[in-house]
């Protein structure tokens, strides 16, 4: 039997202090601002697929830009919430605060 060193295996946390920074750190903040992007881009990139809907006619339906879709999708731009709740409805999702 085979035994695992475990002194040597990292968890999530100090693989991105590692990387990033602390948290708190601006670099670490700047990477955790990235994730939630991509992370909201991909779950209505999933939901609008699913629907079988281009980016073009999601951007026709709740009166955004075709190229904004796409930058959201990318995680390529701050998500605001007007826009994100609007395509929340737009695409059958809920969408709360608590």
């Amino acid at each position: 039997m085979r035994t695992i060193d475990t002194s040597k295996l990292h968890n999530a946390n100090t693989l991105l202090d590692n990387k990033y920074g602390k948290k708190g750190t601006p670099e670490r903040e700047a990477f955790e601002k990235e994730a939630i992007a991509y992370y909201y881009g991909e779950i209505l990139k999933e939901k609008r697929k699913e629907l079988k809907l281009t980016q073009e006619s999601l951007a026709e339906k709740v009166g955004l830009k075709r190229s904004y879709i796409a930058k959201i999708e990318k995680g390529e731009t701050d998500l605001q919430i007007s826009s994100l709740v609007r395509l929340a409805n737009a695409l059958g999702l809920k969408f709360s605060l608590s």
